[in-house]
């Protein structure tokens, strides 16, 4: 798995596919190239709340992925988790969960 980095990797995952949950939204897009390595990004806008709010988020979507990705994942594709405003009052199975579902309809979107 792989990190994104680079602002033109955020700007191609936001033209794939998009799925909003409570917490958080999902964004997908298949990279087409040869590589089955897995990208991932999370970004948390100022609209969530101050830099510790934010660095929260981004820890808490952080841990979602480490253990979700592996199994659930799409592989050859970027994900990009964007941080919703009360993502942090969520209790964190229920992340998962709607973590879960999302890569679950993604990859069924994706499989079509």
């Amino acid at each position: 798995m792989r990190t994104l980095s680079k602002r033109s990797e955020f700007l191609a995952a936001n033209r794939g596919l998009r799925f909003p949950m409570p917490g958080f939204v999902l964004l997908v897009r298949q990279r087409g190239d040869a590589d089955d390595a897995m990208g991932i990004g999370y970004t948390v806008s100022k609209k969530v709340g101050n830099a510790v709010t934010r660095n929260r988020m981004k820890r808490r979507l952080r841990e979602l992925c480490r253990a979700a990705l592996p199994e659930s994942g799409i592989s050859g594709a970027d994900h990009v988790l964007i941080g919703r405003p009360g993502g942090n009052d969520i209790v964190f199975a229920e992340l998962g969960e709607q973590l879960d579902s999302a890569l679950t309809r993604a990859a069924k979107k994706l499989a079509r």
